[in-house]
């Protein structure tokens, strides 16, 4: 088990969820303090994007950094909101915000044609530049409004078909089974061993 490692996320949800999945593999997962300055997030898709932030933060803190960006890609609104799942509704809109302005864009679509998926891509760099990348995704469809108080995001309208609930009326373990960030992480996991079994 390595030491440590380092989120490149200030999202207080996205590093809970991080570190009970991480738990088997790094003794400490940290945060990045808040205030500390992102990069801007300039990719044309989610590997791009977690990329960017990687190299960034390890660059600037000489940490082995894991990096995610992950997002809902919805078929019926061409992919939206895609890479910009954070900031849907503008820089800085609170995830409620987001949310309604998704129910606002899909209120005259089918619930058969719903679908949505998430991904998340990872991307882990050491200090000196070395890299490891993974992708995950997971499916399901768009309800026509929020249901469940856990999660964070658009949690609250992703339907989980297999369990006939959204990821927000499900404990954090239940959803890290499945999840499109467990599902990254569990490829991510494999390429380090594999790297690891190489030298």
């Amino acid at each position: 088990m390595r030491e440590k490692i380092l989120l490149a996320t200030t999202n207080e949800g996205k590093h809970a969820e991080f570190a009970e999945l991480l738990s088997c593999c790094f003794a400490r997962v940290d945060a990045l303090p808040h205030g500390f300055v992102m990069p801007e997030e300039t990719g044309a898709t989610f590997l791009d994007n977690a990329r960017i932030k990687a190299c960034a933060v390890a660059r600037e803190t000489g940490r082995l950094t894991l990096a995610d960006d992950s997002g809902l890609v919805i078929d019926a609104l061409g992919g939206e909101p895609g890479v910009r799942s954070a900031r849907y509704a503008g820089d800085g809109a609170t995830d409620e915000a987001n949310r309604l302005l998704v129910l606002e864009r899909m209120k005259s679509v089918l619930q058969k044609e719903r679908t949505a998926r998430f991904v998340c891509a990872l991307v882990l760099v050491d200090p000196h530049g070395q890299m490891i990348e993974a992708e995950g995704e997971c499916s399901g469809f768009i309800l026509d409004h929020p249901k469940g108080e856990r999660g964070f995001g658009y949690d609250s309208l992703f339907w989980f078909p297999a369990w006939e609930m959204t990821f927000a009326e499900v404990s954090r373990e239940k959803k890290a089974s499945v999840s499109h960030r467990a599902r990254a992480l569990q490829s991510l996991i494999k390429k380090m061993e594999h790297m690891q079994n190489e030298r």
